[in-house]
């Protein structure tokens, strides 16, 4: 049974940081690519960034690029995303996916996802 949990989401003010973390477990995490969603009230989730089963290919959309920063540590199953410069536009659930084949849409699995505040 696939199993990613969310952590370290919280409320910031604008233009501080967070990081979140997604652990995995029940799969062969060093193939799949991980992705971060976000959705925020009232609107459809979006895609935020990805990271390729090697770890040498990152994808963001133009709204986060810059700013946040995803990584992941194989041995640990684990994908991070570094959070800067946070804006109240930020604010959502932020959800971690896995998918063996896609990168920015139609991932397989899905966490339960981690509330991100941002106050102005």
């Amino acid at each position: 049974q696939v199993q990613l949990v969310e952590s370290g989401g919280g409320l910031v003010q604008a233009g501080g940081s967070l990081r979140l973390s997604c652990a995995a477990s029940g799969l062969t995490f060093s193939i799949y690519n991980m992705g971060w969603f976000r959705q925020a009230p009232g609107k459809q989730r979006e895609f935020a960034a990805a990271i390729a089963k090697s770890g040498g290919a990152l994808y963001y959309a133009d709204s986060v690029k810059g700013r946040f920063t995803i990584s992941r540590d194989n041995a640990k199953r684990t994908v991070y995303l570094q959070m800067n410069s946070l804006k109240p536009e930020d604010t959502a659930i932020y959800y971690c996916a896995a998918d063996f084949t896609n990168v920015r849409s139609n991932y397989n699995y899905w966490g339960q996802g981690t509330q991100v505040t941002v106050s102005s």
